[in-house]
């Protein structure tokens, strides 16, 4: 069974996507997702403290101030996938997955595609815009 290492989601990324940055241990990137509408994604290499390589995924709805909280959290808790997190004034729709042996066509791009579609449709419905 081969592994699957930081490198090879990065590189899987850079190939299908628009990144917007590229440091050591993160990546920001776009993807298409409606109508003309695109969405923003971070995607962090985390250990846990149990030493086992992470995946996290985090897509901004907008920003925490002028958004209804309350709201974003109630669509949050009604979605399958992802979880509610403000980091840094942002509202953000967030998602671990494992690295180790992960199928990156099942383990990683259908919950990233599916965080990234909630995501958008949550922006779309809290903000009416598409700021991120």
């Amino acid at each position: 069974m081969r592994v699957t290492t930081w490198t090879d989601v990065i590189n899987y990324v850079r190939v299908r996507y628009e990144v917007m940055e590229d440091t050591d241990g993160w990546v920001r990137f776009r993807l298409d997702t409606r109508d003309d509408r695109n969405q923003q994604v971070t995607m962090h290499h985390v250990t846990g403290d149990d030493h086992v390589d992470w995946v996290e995924l985090s897509s901004p709805v907008g920003w925490a101030d002028k958004i209804d909280l309350r709201k974003f959290l109630e669509l949050s808790g009604s979605s399958i996938i992802g979880g509610a997190a403000v980091v840094d004034g942002v509202a953000l729709l967030k998602h671990t997955v494992p690295l180790s042996d992960m199928s990156i066509q099942e383990e990683f791009v259908a919950p990233l595609e599916a965080l990234v579609h909630r995501a958008d449709a949550m922006e779309h419905e809290l903000t009416s815009s598409d700021q991120f």
